[in-house]
């Protein structure tokens, strides 16, 4: 059962994408509205791409920056939080909350199709011209 469970997750890290699909099909068959089951879906699979973008940098550099990952989630936490503030004037944290992980749902689905294109032509750079 647990390799069963371990290999649905792999899928799932490996391709995001199919994951916030699936899920998005899944909640827009129960709650049968499109708009809020697509911001379900993208909540809701946020981190399957900071674990792939995670995964992505160790396959092509071999070295884990996760750390790096974390730190500007928290810059950007800091920068959503201040913005906040000043413009309200008071701290709303569920709507930065909300802000924030929306945010980081945009940047890293965007760092994910760029390192998975930056990885296909590497490779096939290196591929063609190694002897």
């Amino acid at each position: 059962m647990s390799a069963i469970f371990s290999s649905i997750l792999t899928i799932f890290f490996a391709l995001p994408i199919l994951g916030t699909i699936l899920f998005f099909i899944v909640i827009k068959f129960i709650l049968k509205s499109t708009k809020r089951s697509l911001h379900l879906a993208l909540d809701y699979t946020t981190f399957l791409y900071i674990i792939s973008v995670h995964f992505l940098i160790v396959t092509l550099w071999g070295k884990s920056f996760f750390w790096l990952i974390i730190l500007v989630m928290l810059v950007v936490a800091m920068v959503f939080l201040l913005v906040h503030w000043k413009v309200k004037e008071e701290i709303i944290v569920k709507r930065v909350w909300k802000g924030f992980w929306r945010f980081n749902f945009i940047l890293f689905f965007v760092a994910y199709f760029l390192l998975t294109f930056y990885g296909l032509v590497y490779r096939a750079i290196s591929f063609s011209f190694s002897s």
